[in-house]
């Protein structure tokens, strides 16, 4: 049985370093705009809750319409002749190399804050998407002096007697709105922010309701690498307040979004009103396909990694495990075990494997999945509930012999459930593991590369990982097929989508 490893709030405090209890213990914080920290204009205020111990952690804004309104202004006038607009790209560079500098001083700092405000371990944060972010500033700070155009050589008729000369140019789109869901909120900012600046944008950032702590503390960080004012500004709010207001503005030229499909869409209709540039990473259902020859023990350990990190709280979870029908039993079996074994607890004690879910919300929401999923005729093999009645804990759980057309294979869960099902050849795994509204992640298991050549291109997803799973570096490009979404993050094609293009025809 799942045990959860219990760590007071008095023992928590003592772990954190000065300048993380420095912060948590402010509970009020402020929103930056303009390079000031500000409360709301409306007085208002939400609560940002611990969602290991349920109790308040911080008080920040609840930005409104007017709030937003003066967060674009400050960005476009930055952004049209401030200060910004006159650094050269090498001088970019070095700001986004300083700021890369201090979050690395600061990475267990951050990583502490991150873990209070989102139930994620510590530790992981800081080993994964502290470390990922640091080197997405410093891969972004590189490309901003390498951002080039070309020169061409138009054929014009002979008979409208014009001798030209032609060139492209790449230019930055201008104001960024960037909207960061709760699950990598710091992480997920760097993914928006590092190649945004990098190519010469100034950004309204709007950090999840339920998890704006580590964004603001970013943005104290921004203000010590010496960015100038108005260039990230940083609104603290919910969607319908803060989000709603920003998305639809006309002032703002490029939304980049993280989060739902369903959101997703009510912005991307939002944006064509006013034709502004995309990129939206949307949601995920990954297969998890493990191949007749993998070792049955590390195909456990590799599905259970792919669905149990973060908490199954990650867009390219493996959520849905395909495996050959000689070893399914075998490697469902071992799955459920490791499952049981896994220790649930706060994420600043190193015990814990397994942290609480984000929110009330959302431990009702996977519940009922898997109430939903056992309805539909799942066999339960391990977890299956609420862990505790403290905290936002969901025990690791596994769900067998799942119907393809059952809803919890079919939708997006987010939480630390798996459903498996055994297939018989590659033409039939591919098949099912594409025949999802999504196309996100997925993975294959095996050491005959024959087989896994052959599977890669039937796939329609945007990463395919083999022998891993959710394995990211700031060079690879990461997004989605289907209605997981359009655009890039990470890689050089993240880049171009804070760039435009203009074509500039001269006659002599």
């Amino acid at each position: 049985m799942t045990e959860i490893v219990r760590l007071s709030t008095a023992d928590a405090v003592k772990l954190l370093t000065p300048r993380a209890a420095a912060f948590i213990g402010r509970v009020s914080h402020k929103m930056l705009i303009d390079g000031s920290w500000s409360e709301a204009a409306a007085g208002g205020a939400m609560e940002v809750l611990n969602p290991a111990t349920e109790e308040l952690l911080a008080r920040v804004p609840a930005a409104g319409p007017q709030d937003v309104e003066r967060a674009i202004a400050a960005a476009r006038a930055a952004f049209d002749g401030g200060p910004w607009s006159r650094f050269t790209p090498e001088e970019r560079q070095r700001a986004l190399w300083t700021l890369a500098d201090l979050i690395e001083a600061n990475a267990q700092t951050i990583a502490q804050i991150e873990s209070l405000d989102n139930g994620k371990s510590a530790a992981v944060a800081q080993m994964v998407d502290v470390k990922l972010a640091t080197q997405l500033y410093r891969y972004m700070a590189g490309w901003a002096t390498k951002i080039e155009g070309a020169t061409v050589e138009p054929s014009f008729p002979r008979a409208l007697g014009l001798e030209v000369t032609a060139f492209i140019r790449k230019e930055p789109v201008g104001v960024v709105a960037a909207v960061v869901p709760w699950n990598f909120p710091f992480l997920i900012t760097a993914m928006k922010l590092a190649p945004a600046l990098a190519a010469g944008c100034t950004v309204v950032l709007k950090p999840a309701e339920q998890t704006p702590l580590s964004a603001l503390f970013l943005g104290e960080l921004i203000a010590e690498a010496g960015f100038p004012n108005g260039v990230v500004n940083i609104v603290t709010g919910d969607g319908p307040g803060a989000g709603a207001p920003l998305t639809s503005h006309p002032a703002i030229d490029k939304i980049s979004f993280t989060g739902s499909t369903e959101v997703g869409k009510i912005i991307g209709k939002v944006a064509m009103d006013n034709m502004t540039r995309l990129t939206l990473e949307l949601g995920g259902k990954s297969p998890v396909i493990v191949l007749p020859d993998f070792a049955v023990a590390d195909a456990a350990a590799g599905a259970a990694g792919a669905i149990f990190f973060n908490h199954g709280q990650v867009c390219c979870a493996g959520s849905r495990l395909f495996v050959h029908k000689k070893i399914y039993d075998n490697v469902v079996a071992d799955i459920g075990a490791i499952a049981e074994k896994m220790s649930m607890g706060h994420g600043l004690d190193p015990q814990a494997q397994m942290g609480p879910l984000v929110s009330a919300e959302q431990l009702e929401r996977v519940c009922d999945y898997i109430d939903l999923g056992r309805a539909e005729g799942a066999e339960l093999v391990a977890g299956g509930a609420r862990a505790g009645n403290q905290g936002y804990f969901v025990r690791p759980t596994v769900l067998s012999n799942v119907a393809d057309t059952a809803r919890v294979s079919r939708e997006e869960i987010f939480g630390p459930v798996l459903v498996a099902s055994p297939f018989e050849d590659l033409d039939d795994v591919a098949r099912r593991a594409n025949d999802t509204p999504y196309g996100l992640g997925a993975s294959i298991w095996s050491k005959d590369l024959s087989a896994v050549h052959r599977l890669v291109p039937k796939l329609r997803s945007g990463s395919v990982w083999v022998n891993c799973h959710s394995a990211f570096d700031a060079a690879l490009p990461f997004g989605g097929y289907k209605q997981s979404g359009f655009g890039k993050d990470f890689g050089r094609q993240s880049l171009d989508g804070y760039l435009e293009t203009k074509s500039v025809v001269i006659a002599l």
